[in-house]
């Protein structure tokens, strides 16, 4: 994660909380057709990546970041659009050769917020779950197995677990964001998983503690 580190260290010189909307949290999501290149031109381009990376954390613009565990991570930037987003964006030179499939969506934290930390800030590792409504069910049966989801997440214990959750798009996904690991047998027997109406994805994220304005 060497790349990562320098990456944490640009995005945590932001000064300011911002825990004021509008975010767009933005997926890297590993590239699997990304071209092979020589390591010396991978270097490159995530050397200009990490100086990006502190321009856009130094102008506000980008609020947090991390890495996932085995590739890819996340951005959450201080702006509601897409297009903005991506002039920021391309501004990055891995970006523009294509190491991820990147992936944007609007954020609206129900539990915590997004805070970008101080120059001392602490990592710490977090169980990253993302839940995405399958592709062609109707309106209602979405609805109802995001009401189930819900019951059933009410049910775990202890609450102070969730250090944040939010919805993702127009109300098609969510994550929430654990310190420690709820069982993955939880996240199984959530009956909207069962059933395949929703998907959970769960990934280890690294990131500055306090990003998520948790104490």
């Amino acid at each position: 994660m060497k790349h990562w580190s320098a990456f944490l260290l640009a995005v945590c010189l932001c000064f300011a909380p911002a825990n004021a909307q509008p975010f767009l949290f933005v997926f890297l999501n590993t590239n699997p057709d990304k071209p092979e290149l020589p390591k010396e031109q991978v270097d490159s381009l995530m050397a200009g990546h990490m100086a990006n990376i502190g321009r856009l954390a130094k102008e506000g613009k980008l609020l947090i970041a991390g890495p996932f565990y085995g590739g890819g991570g996340i951005f959450v930037m201080a702006t509601a659009s897409k297009d903005t987003a991506w002039e920021w964006l391309r501004t990055d030179p891995a970006v523009r050769a294509n190491r991820w499939n990147i992936e944007l969506l609007s954020y609206q934290p129900r539990q915590g917020s997004v805070c970008a930390v101080g120059e001392n800030y602490e990592m710490t590792t977090y169980q990253f779950v993302r839940y995405t409504a399958a592709a062609g069910i109707t309106l209602e049966r979405s609805r109802r197995a995001w009401d189930a989801h819900r019951r059933h997440l009410g049910t775990f214990s202890p609450a102070d677990s969730v250090i944040a959750e939010g919805v993702l798009g127009k109300d098609e996904s969510a994550i929430f964001i654990y310190q420690g690991e709820p069982a993955e047998a939880f996240v199984k027997a959530d009956p909207a998983v069962r059933d395949n109406l929703l998907h959970a994805t769960m990934r280890k994220i690294y990131i500055a503690r306090g990003s998520f304005c948790e104490k």
